[in-house]
């Protein structure tokens, strides 16, 4: 199986599809990221604060994966963004990791409490240069978190991986990157678990129709859209599930209707709250 690749803004490619280990629990990270390689999956997104970097590390490591074919993400958390804190951060996260360089580090949240978000960002444009991060990015920013860094820096970044689902699809955010060549990760792409997602009619009627699961049809959904997605799951059988949305396409009134289930539906904390 191939999974798609889309292009950064800064040359580099990223797989559209790939597995997140947000609340895997550590003492298990290693045994189910063995899974999703072995399942196809090889692009890997984690982060400092989740604490699971070493299982990462250490299933990349026993996989045998040639590094050039593996994508790996972290994230600099928010206590971490003062002063020189990112260049220590970024190296302790590529010790716990076994690597040289991260493929995109992001910087988690703005966390605009702290009043740091432009100091990180300056930070990552260095450890860009520096090579421990072929591509940067950033996490949950908004517009006006993106407009300042940007006119700090001149670096726009790659990514803005941000909470998005049918039910809250951040338009502003979207268009903005759309108008900035910032491509978007959606996190969450499932709602979480939140909401019975998978019990609205157009969901259920395109998973019907194609002889899919919901979960399938929503994922094809974020995909169809250009967002980069990378669903969690600790079980064997739905992480294959999960990667297995290649083999057929949402039509255009499909796609339409489940766009039409926005309703301003964010089921985590909104950027401002998190610092």
């Amino acid at each position: 199986m191939t999974i798609p690749t889309l292009t950064l803004n800064d040359g580099h490619t990223i797989p559209q599809l790939g597995f997140g280990v947000f609340k895997v629990d550590p003492a298990e990270t290693e045994r189910i990221v063995a899974d999703a390689l072995e399942a196809g999956y090889r692009h890997i997104d984690t982060a400092a604060i989740y604490g699971n970097e070493e299982g990462v590390g250490r299933a990349l490591a026993a996989s045998g994966i040639p590094r050039d074919e593996l994508f790996i993400t972290t994230k600099l958390w928010n206590d971490r963004q003062g002063e020189n804190e990112p260049l220590a951060a970024i190296d302790e996260s590529l010790e716990k990791l076994g690597l040289e360089a991260a493929d995109l580090y992001l910087v988690h949240w703005p966390a605009p409490a702290r009043g740091t978000y432009i100091n990180a960002w300056e930070k990552l444009v260095q450890i860009r240069d520096a090579g421990k991060a072929r591509s940067i990015g950033v996490s949950n920013h908004l517009p006006r978190h993106l407009d300042e860094i940007i006119a700090a820096t001149g670096v726009t970044p790659a990514v803005d991986q941000i909470e998005l689902h049918p039910a809250y699809q951040q338009r502003d955010v979207t268009q903005y990157a759309a108008d900035h060549g910032i491509l978007i990760e959606a996190w969450g792409p499932l709602g979480q678990g939140k909401y019975p997602l998978f019990e609205e009619q157009p969901i259920a009627a395109a998973a019907a129709a194609h002889g899919k699961t919901p979960a399938q049809v929503v994922l094809r959904w974020h995909l169809q859209q250009g967002y980069i997605v990378f669903p969690k799951s600790t079980s064997s059988a739905r992480i294959r599930e999960n990667l297995d949305v290649f083999d057929f396409e949402l039509t255009a009134d499909e796609q339409a209707a489940i766009t039409a289930l926005e309703r301003g539906g964010r089921v985590s904390a909104h950027p401002d709250d998190v610092n």
